[in-house]
């Protein structure tokens, strides 16, 4: 596909690599006879590393197709995260390396997680834009301290760390922000 044809959210290949684009910025030239270029902000399958490409209107870059399956938590396996497909129960296995940041968001019970598919195999996985999460240890609450909004480290039952408002206790369920990582509300 031409490069003037990439649209956000397309997965495309580049020197052997599978990418997300994330944004595209196009810049007309000022003089006559130049060329439009075209700047793709993308991001890895797997692994989520950012990469920035600049290319003129006719390049060319190979679209790949990529397959968004609803699946389910199911357990962990050794290191290897086991999530079962919502509609014909295929078993998706993805590594460590492969779940990456998002290991301390998969909890059983939750809806919305995203296993990404390539060729049938497991490249990626999305998860929910929000996770509740139990807080297993933080220091207990300072009475009478200030009306101040202060937080302090909480330690989540997925093993995160992040941090709290006050007034949060040991055993409390919070919502957590999977994009930002921070706390967003009791739960």
């Amino acid at each position: 596909m031409k490069a003037s044809d990439v649209k956000k959210g397309n997965v495309v290949e580049h020197d052997g690599t599978v990418y997300q684009v994330r944004d595209i910025e196009r810049s007309s030239p000022t003089a006559r006879g130049g060329n439009v270029t075209f700047r793709f902000t993308m991001y890895s399958i797997p692994g989520g590393r950012k990469f920035d490409l600049s290319l003129r209107a006719d390049d060319d870059l190979k679209e790949m197709d990529l397959v968004r399956r609803e699946a389910n938590f199911s357990y962990m396996d050794g290191e290897v995260f086991v999530f079962m497909d919502k509609e014909d129960y295929t078993q998706y296995l993805l590594s460590p390396e492969l779940v990456g940041d998002n290991s301390g968001y998969i909890v059983e019970d939750v809806e919305g997680y995203y296993v990404q598919l390539i060729d049938d195999a497991p490249v990626g996985l999305q998860v929910p834009t929000s996770v509740t999460l139990t807080v297993v240890d933080t220091a207990p609450e300072l009475k009478g301290a200030s009306a101040t909004k202060r937080t302090k480290p909480a330690k989540l039952n997925t093993g995160i760390e992040i941090q709290v408002p006050e007034y949060i206790t040991n055993e409390e369920k919070v919502w957590v922000n999977t994009l930002t990582g921070e706390f967003a509300g009791r739960a």
